[in-house]
This record gives C-alpha cells, sequence and structure tokens, in this order.
C-alpha cells in the first residue's frame, strides 16, 4: 500500500474514532447478544486473498460494535471508571508506531529514560516518599510501569517471598531446600478488600497506623494497593489516607482509572529495586549490552521479558493537562456550585426551609426534623420533591458542560 493510501485510510480511522467518541452517549451501553453471536457474522476460515479495506471497515460496525460494552459512555456506571483523553490516546498512537520491544536499556534508550523520569514526575506529584524516586542520591528504589495491579501485587509478593527465603537462609546454618524455607512463610491481606473494591472506601487513620506498625515491628514487606484511589494524591487535601506510607516497601496505582491515561498502564513504585532484581534477573547473552552495569534494565523488575512504550502516552498526559489541571479534574466532584444552586431553588421554592453547612471543603444541606409534628409522609414527600428539583437541575447542567461526575452532597 502506498502513503497516500495509509494517510487516507488512518485519517478515516481517526475521524471515525472522533465520530464514536463525540456521539457515544446516543449508542446503548450494553449490547444485547448472546455468546457465540460473532460465529454467526464471519467466516469459518481466514480469508485466502487479501480483502479490500472498505469491507474491513464496514464490519467494526457490523461485527464489532454489536458486542462492545461502551466503557467511555456517560450511562457506564459499572465496575470502575477506565478514563481516556485525545494526549492517551495519540501517545499510544505514537508508541505502536515505534513499536520497540524495550527489555533492556539498549534495546531502547528512550524507552526507558523516559518511563524513570515520567515517574519520579509522579511519584513527587502524588506526594510519595523520595525513596521511590530513580533520581534521588538517597534512593535504591524507583518507579515502573506494569500492566495491571494485579501484576503489580503479584511482583511485589514474589520479591517479599525471595527476599524473606533469603533472610532465612542467612539466619540458618545448614542448606535447607526452599521448599522448607517457603512453607514457613505467611502473607497477609486485608479481610476488607471486597469492600474497599464495591464501594471505593478508603481505611481509617487508626486502621492505617496498625496495619503499618505492625508490619514495621515484625520487619514485614508492607505492599500498598491503591489502584482506584491513587489519583486523588494528585490534591494535597486528599493525601490523608497516606499517613504511613514511609513504611511502605511498594506502592501501585491505576493512571487508567481516574487520571484520563487509558489502559493499559499502572504504576508500580517499590523501596529498593535490588530485591526485584534478585526475585526477576535474567542474563542471556543477547540481552547483555556494554551499559549493563549503569543503567536500567526493566527486565530484571517484572514478569514478562518484553515491554511496551507505556510511558509515552503517560508523559503525553501530564504535559497536556499539566498538574493544575489533573488537580481540578480529581475536585471537580466536590459539588459545591450544584449544592449551592439546589439550596438556592429549594428556598426559593416555599416548601421547605434548608441551611448550607461545610464540612471542610464540602457545601452540604443540612436537613433536620425539627417539629413535633413531622411524620415518615412529611419526610418522604420532601425528599420526593429534593430528588425532583435535583435532577432537573442535573439534567440542564449536563447540556451545557460535562458534569457527568457532578455530585449534590446531603
Amino acid at each position: 500500500m502506498q502513503a497516500e493510501e495509509y494517510n487516507r485510510r488512518g485519517k478515516e480511522l481517526v475521524d471515525y474514532i472522533t465520530e464514536y467518541l463525540g456521539s457515544i452517549r446516543e449508542r446503548k451501553v450494553i449490547p444485547d447478544v448472546k455468546p457465540g453471536y460473532m460465529k454467526e457474522l464471519l467466516p469459518d476460515s481466514a480469508p485466502t486473498e487479501p480483502e479490500e479495506w472498505e469491507t474491513i471497515f464496514k464490519d467494526i460496525e457490523r461485527v464489532i460494535m454489536p458486542g462492545v460494552v461502551h466503557w467511555q459512555s456517560p450511562h457506564m456506571h459499572a465496575y470502575y471508571p477506565s478514563l481516556t483523553s485525545w494526549p492517551s490516546m495519540l501517545g499510544d498512537m505514537l508508541a505502536d508506531a515505534i513499536n520497540c520491544i524495550g527489555f533492556t536499556w539498549a534495546s531502547s534508550p528512550a524507552c526507558t529514560e523516559l518511563e524513570m523520569n515520567v515517574m519520579d514526575w509522579l511519584c513527587k506529584a502524588l506526594g510519595l516518599p523520595s525513596f521511590f524516586l530513580h533520581h534521588h542520591p538517597d534512593s535504591r528504589g524507583g518507579g515502573i510501569l506494569q500492566g495491571t495491579v494485579s501484576e503489580s501485587t503479584l511482583v511485589a509478593l514474589l520479591a517479599a517471598r525471595k527476599d524473606k527465603i533469603l533472610q532465612l537462609r542467612a539466619e540458618l546454618d545448614q542448606d535447607v531446600d526452599d521448599s522448607v524455607l517457603n512453607s514457613r512463610l505467611v502473607a497477609y491481606a486485608s479481610d476488607q478488600v471486597s469492600l474497599t473494591t464495591s464501594v471505593t472506601a478508603f481505611y481509617q487513620s487508626n486502621n492505617i497506623k496498625l496495619t503499618v506498625c505492625g508490619c514495621a515491628e515484625e520487619g514485614l514487606w508492607l505492599h500498598v494497593d491503591a489502584a482506584y484511589a491513587g489519583s486523588a494524591y494528585f490534591c494535597p487535601e486528599l493525601r490523608w489516607s497516606l499517613e504511613g506510607i514511609e513504611y511502605a516497601h511498594s506502592f501501585v496505582f491505576n493512571p487508567s482509572k481516574w487520571m484520563m491515561v487509558h489502559f493499559d498502564c499502572t504504576a508500580f513504585w517499590v523501596k529498593d529495586k535490588y530485591k526485584l532484581q534478585q526475585t526477576f534477573s535474567v542474563d542471556p547473552v543477547y540481552l547483555r549490552h556494554e551499559n549493563s552495569q549503569a543503567a536500567t534494565d526493566f527486565m530484571h523488575w517484572q514478569i514478562p521479558l518484553s515491554r511496551r512504550f507505556r510511558s509515552l502516552k503517560l508523559w503525553f498526559v501530564m504535559r497536556a493537562f499539566g498538574l493544575k489541571n489533573l488537580q481540578a479534574h480529581i475536585r471537580h466532584v466536590s459539588g459545591n456550585d450544584l449544592t449551592q444552586e439546589l439550596l438556592r431553588r429549594l428556598t426559593r421554592s416555599g416548601t421547605m426551609y434548608l441551611i448550607p453547612a461545610d464540612l471542610h471543603t464540602k457545601r452540604i444541606i443540612r436537613f433536620t426534623v425539627t417539629s413535633q409534628f413531622t411524620t415518615s409522609d412529611d419526610i418522604l414527600k420532601d425528599w420526593g420533591i429534593i430528588s425532583k428539583m435535583a435532577a432537573n437541575l442535573l439534567a440542564e447542567m449536563s447540556k451545557v458542560s460535562d458534569l457527568s461526575k457532578q455530585k449534590i452532597i446531603f
């Protein structure tokens, strides 16, 4: 295919993506298909002869879109956010075009060095400890982009196990098989994990203190999973749940959930990179290079050997939005303006009298029962008025701006 044809087809697909995202609220969020639906739409075997691009392009709507759950729809409220943005998509387009396999520094110096620098940017922006930085005189740690939080948590678990086995072996005078030592190890996990996941709950500060102090006293590897909440740490006032982070050995969160860097992109930091390297190091001759001692080779930090140029989209997003706008993106769910407007409308209606209150930086509407004559029917009637007026207000605002995540707070 000639260059002109590539350009035309590329523009056609970009235009399709633009139209898709621009009209996504008009699509049905959940597909109405049954398992195996695509078998009837596709031939049994791959084509022997090349097909025309027009035919392939038409099959996006005919074959693919009928089975798509539209995660970017404003009506998508299941699971958790999987946000994207134009800088993120453009970053991945460039990464796909470059198509490097960044297992070592030598295989693509820019791939490794951009990741190190951007992970340092992100570490500082979230207020994480300096021992997670690549470029710091007192640090032995650093950050890496992984595919998922689950993968990163497994990496931390395997590194913690390896480190503890080496410690136990050093304490014993006799040669003991790893399987024997491994049987003595115990991993602790919170029994509240499913609740954090289901309702995006946070630990209270006293629970955090108990956890981190217990780990520090017992010499345990403390791994912190902030998959969804991690993006909130862009805002200093939301870092209360980071108390005790100085005791953590590893930390992970998903920029792909709330930070508008689309999947896959998981930020994982470790306090001591050598504990990763002693667990995952590989040394085939064909991957050795003259800068092995001075450079970082991320293949020694992870389970897979190969790795994508993920840092481009993270770099594009952080530069295109800036920390100020990323903070505003997190804070725009505060709901203060809409809450105040709803209170004004309720007061002007004369149907009930409510007053505001401030909880830290949150404006709320106080609803109290003050009369001895108030019944449950009265409360339900008032709540019906409030709910209807709030729904009308949100509908009005959604027509003029993207307030799909705004909340009115009681």
